[in-house]
């Protein structure tokens, strides 16, 4: 029985979720990392040898994913993660918050578009 669910693991058909859940993605799986925010940001945070450049292209399409990029992966552009990020107000508030060399003002700005991002920047970023 057990070499019978060996046998079906090794023949499932692995997506790069599934990969980069598992720490299982290499190198060949790069291209397809970049179909998704979120495996990109993966990608490049797991995967020694990957392109941060093009990884952080794909992850900052989406404000969550670019916030993680600049806070996780070593190299990563934090301008241009800011740009990502600072286009929803939670995300922007979050980023002023947490990452190191972020451009307040421009944090500021966005947040400001939301009352309840606006109140949070104020009281505890200034």
């Amino acid at each position: 029985m057990m070499k019978l669910l060996e046998k079906s693991a090794e023949e499932a058909v692995q997506t790069l979720g599934y990969k980069l859940k598992n720490r299982l993605a290499t190198i060949a799986d790069e291209e397809e990392a970049y179909k998704k925010p979120r495996w990109a940001y993966l990608f490049a945070y797991y995967v020694k040898g990957a392109n941060i450049e093009k990884c952080e292209e794909a992850a900052c399409k989406e404000p969550r994913w670019a916030y993680c990029f600049a806070l996780k992966v070593k190299g990563a552009n934090i301008k241009k993660c800011q740009e990502g990020a600072c286009k929803d107000p939670g995300w922007a508030y979050e980023f002023a918050h947490d990452i190191k060399g972020a451009d307040i003002e421009k944090c500021r700005k966005w947040a400001a578009s939301d009352k309840y991002w606006a109140q949070r920047f104020a009281r505890d970023i200034g």
